[in-house]
C-alpha cells in the first residue's frame, strides 16, 4: 500500500518593496540588499513611483528619497497619502536631509519612519523587516 506524502505547501509570496531614489548607486544598493527576501521594484523619480504604487498589487512597503527633481518625496508621499488605492501602504523616508525638521515634516505626512543617509545596512533590514516581515 502506497501512502503519498502530503505536498508541500506552496511558498508564500514575497513581499513587495518600492525603492524611490533619483540616484542609480542608491537603488543599486538598496535593491542588492533586500532582493532576498522581498521582491524589489524600483523608480528613479516620483511619477514613476505614483505609477507603481497604484498597480494591483500595491506595494507593501515604499522606501522613498526625499531630494529627487520635477516631484520632492514629500510631494509623492502627499500623493500617496491622498488616493484610497495607496494611503495604506506604509512609506519610510530614506535621505540625506536629517536635520529635525525634516524628520518631523515626513512623519507629519504619515510616514512610518525616517531614516537619514548614508544608508547603514543593518538599519535599513532591522526597520523594513518590523513593517514587512518575510513569511
Amino acid at each position: 500500500m502506497d501512502i503519498a506524502s502530503p505536498a508541500p505547501a506552496p511558498a508564500a509570496p514575497k513581499p513587495t518593496i518600492l525603492i524611490v531614489d533619483d540616484t542609480p548607486d542608491n537603488l543599486k544598493l538598496l535593491s542588492g540588499l533586500l532582493k532576498e527576501s522581498y521582491k524589489v521594484k524600483v523608480a528613479n523619480n516620483g511619477r514613476k513611483a505614483l505609477e507603481i504604487a497604484a498597480a494591483i498589487p500595491t506595494p507593501d512597503l515604499i522606501l522613498l528619497d526625499v531630494v529627487m527633481p520635477e516631484m520632492d518625496g514629500y510631494e509623492v508621499c502627499a500623493t500617496l497619502k491622498e488616493a484610497p488605492g495607496t494611503r495604506n501602504i506604509p512609506v519610510i523616508f530614506l535621505t540625506g536631509r536629517a536635520d529635525e525638521a525634516d524628520r518631523e515634516r515626513g512623519l507629519a505626512m504619515g510616514a512610518v519612519d525616517y531614516i537619514a543617509k548614508p544608508v547603514d545596512p543593518p538599519t535599513v533590514l532591522q526597520r523594513v523587516a518590523a513593517l514587512v516581515p518575510v513569511p
